[in-house]
């Protein structure tokens, strides 16, 4: 083949971006989700609201725990459209479906088990661990179909047909919010439940979500039924090397949610205006740079696929220099969000104190800086997952959370007693002291050669 007719080959950043915006959304109507359940229930009041606070911490956790595994499954599923083997898409699915059911089912049990026992100690009142409890009992419901929905979305996923898991949410959060809203307070006659309402439209939600997703997915693939074998000569062989892969991925999700709890916790010793001040912000920190990371997310799904297909070193550099180019202007977005966002903080929020608008305003300078490094570091992290280099991209994350911006956030809030200003560049510290890891790590090439290893 010519240079000239590889390089009609390599993935454009259309291809990348046709990838990315579906995901960009799905992340939006997920976090939605949260807010609209929270806008339904705070009519009855702050106790039923700290009841589904208390509640969903649990679940959340569980949901992402399987996010995590699925994001794996996703990049194996990558690979195997890469190859073009069917039984490489059947072993791939299959093996992912069971380490979801596994994590869904031991988190099910466990959260049975403990979960009633860290309400009752936790919640304010009897009342509200009552409700934490009834709530969480039927969550586990969306838990169980998300361990499915989940599987299935990282198969479209992976041959980058984001658009159907997309429109799997299109179908059912109207479903959620309206069996949601009429549950909660006992519209059309039906029972007004309260808290349990909200679970009940969520899981119904859930439910719905999945049967869209399996039946799209078997209108497809015919459930693989009649593709013969498995990829490693059985199912258990690969779902071992499966769980190679995705453990070092479920590690940095774990790794990043004690440690996130953690950093609040220390910012709970700060001022009642300072720990205001930082925890209006996080939620649009992550909020406005979605499109950055579905952008990594989509560029590693196509490294994945390129590495699946055994394209030459040459064309996955020309493929990752345009990536990264367009992950820059991304980048160059957030920023400007951001701006906007600091700028017009008195207006958004119109009831703060001047200390909190004070503070809003200091972060700034780090908040135009952060997306470039984080978005170049995502870029990396998502090519050496897709190279299967795991467990080093777990390192790196576990290594700058718990040896540098958790005890750096400890130092500075208890210790130094520095403003809140420094405290939140620690989240810029923690990428500048990743960036160089990362990238030197993906300069050496060995991701390139990582698949054939295997």
């Amino acid at each position: 083949m010519s240079d000239t007719a590889t390089r009609r080959a390599t993935p454009s950043n259309r291809t990348v971006f046709d990838v990315a915006w579906p995901l960009t959304f799905k992340a939006m109507m997920v976090n939605g989700i949260v807010l609209i359940d929270a806008y339904l229930v705070s009519g009855l009041g702050e106790p039923a609201l700290a009841a589904m606070g208390l509640a969903s911490a649990f679940g959340t956790l569980l949901v992402g725990t399987l996010f995590a595994f699925s994001t794996a499954t996703q990049i194996r599923l990558a690979q195997a459209v890469g190859s073009g083997r069917p039984v490489a898409l059947k072993t791939g699915f299959y093996a992912g479906l069971i380490t979801n059911l596994a994590v869904a089912m031991i988190g099910t049990v466990f959260v049975a088990a403990f979960g009633g026992l860290v309400l009752d100690r936790i919640a304010h009142t009897p009342w509200i661990a009552e409700q934490a409890r009834a709530y969480l009992n039927i969550f586990l419901l969306v838990v169980l179909c998300e361990a499915v929905a989940q599987c299935v979305g990282s198969f479209f996923n992976g041959s980058g047909r984001t658009i159907i898991p997309l429109k799997s949410y299109v179908f059912a959060i109207p479903i959620n919010v309206a069996t949601s809203y009429l549950l909660i307070h006992g519209a059309a006659g039906l029972p007004g439940l309260g808290v349990t309402g909200a679970a009940i439209g969520s899981a119904l939600g859930a439910l719905a979500r999945t049967l869209y997703l399996a039946r799209a997915f078997h209108c497809e693939t015919g459930s693989y039924r009649s593709e013969p074998g498995w990829l490693n000569g059985t199912l258990w062989q690969s779902l071992g090397r499966h769980l190679n892969f995705s453990m070092p991925i479920a590690g940095t999700f774990v790794s990043n949610a004690v440690a996130n709890y953690a950093a609040m916790l220390l910012f709970a010793k700060m001022s009642v205006n300072q720990f205001a001040a930082i925890t209006l912000i996080l939620p649009w920190v992550q909020a406005a740079g979605t499109f950055g990371i579905a952008w990594a997310q989509s560029t590693g799904i196509i490294v994945a696929q390129l590495l699946g297909s055994n394209r030459s070193g040459d064309e996955l550099d020309r493929f990752l220099v345009r990536a990264w180019r367009m992950a820059f202007v991304a980048a160059g977005l957030v920023s400007t969000t951001y701006l906007f966002i600091c700028l017009g903080s008195g207006w958004i929020y119109g009831n703060l104190e001047q200390e909190t608008t004070a503070a809003l305003l200091s972060f700034l300078p780090v908040l135009l800086l952060l997306p470039f490094p984080k978005g170049s570091n995502a870029i990396c992290g998502q090519t050496l997952r897709a190279g299967g280099d795991t467990l080093y991209v777990m390192n790196i994350f576990v290594a700058a959370q718990w040896l540098v911006r958790i005890p750096l956030t400890a130092l500075f809030v208890l210790h130094l007693d520095l403003s809140v200003t420094w405290v939140f560049a620690l989240f810029l510290i923690e990428e500048l002291v990743k960036f160089p890891l990362f990238h030197l790590r993906l300069y050496k090439g060995e991701w390139k050669r990582g698949l054939a290893a295997e």
